[in-house]
């Protein structure tokens, strides 16, 4: 293996994410109401809630897939998306937010993956536009990650050609491959049949070991509980609670938490 590519496989020093302030809306309707939140480096944070919550929102604003409209988010203390101008934030070009995002993994319900690439290039295709590798070492990398996702035998296949859980496992050595301080994922289950959510789950599990820093929107609770460091609730755009799944899975203080779960559990 080139060094080069053993560079790009060394550990990767687990971001922290703080969320200032944040809110979004869109018309009337306001989706995130003032948001603070402190992911510390190499926490699982899970967030949890109902539909229409926030959650998804809250995702994609850290990674400035969509724009607040007050407050910011830091990732490492770089601000995302923004730069100071004086006593305001001002938008960062395209291209420089798209540098920051090469350093945000993300894993979407809908997997999103390159439909006329086949496994191998989907997961060594942004290395390699990115200018971190050439190809042939992108490739290489590419390999190790789809074996540390148990799909060193499908490298050759198309997504067309794979289970959606397979599909997902595909998604998810992408999201490694540009070697990201936090892994954001959005409900990386909702999309699959009930039989292909372990395969998901156990890869999850796995990073969850590493030291990665991850924060995950789900609605499987069992999950939750297993891996999680800190389990956040929402509720219309708010985090009405958070704190370790021992407390807030098993002794929620506030009554919409309890509700929540009741009907969940």
């Amino acid at each position: 293996m080139t060094a080069a590519t053993l560079e790009a496989l060394a550990d990767v020093e687990a971001a922290t994410v703080e969320v200032h302030d944040v809110h979004k809306w869109y018309g009337t309707h306001r989706v995130l109401d003032g948001v603070d939140l402190t992911v510390r480096p190499g926490e699982v944070t899970v967030i949890l809630g109902p539909s229409g919550s926030g959650k998804s929102t809250l995702l994609r604003v850290i990674n400035h897939l969509e724009k607040p409209e007050i407050g910011h988010v830091s990732i490492n203390g770089e601000l995302i998306g923004v730069k100071r101008h004086g006593d305001r934030l001002k938008e960062l070009s395209e291209r420089a937010i798209l540098t920051q995002r090469g350093r945000i993994g993300f894993v979407f319900q809908n997997f999103n993956l390159f439909p006329h690439l086949t496994v191998l290039d989907n997961v060594a295709a942004a290395p390699v536009a990115t200018g971190r590798l050439s190809k042939p070492e992108a490739q290489e990398l590419a390999r190790e990650l789809l074996g540390r996702v148990g799909l060193a035998d499908r490298t050759g296949a198309y997504p067309r050609q794979l289970s959606g859980g397979q599909q997902q496992r595909v998604a998810i050595a992408r999201a490694l491959a540009l070697r990201p301080g936090v892994i954001l994922f959005d409900e990386p289950t909702s999309a699959l049949d009930p039989e292909l959510v372990g395969e998901v789950l156990a890869v999850i599990k796995d990073l969850a070991t590493s030291g990665t820093t991850l924060v995950i929107v789900t609605h499987e609770i069992g999950f939750a509980r297993e891996i999680a460091d800190r389990v956040v609730f929402i509720d219309g755009g708010r985090i009405i609670e958070q704190g370790p799944p021992s407390e807030i899975l098993d002794n929620p203080r506030h009554e919409r938490t309890r509700d929540f779960l009741s009907k969940v559990l």
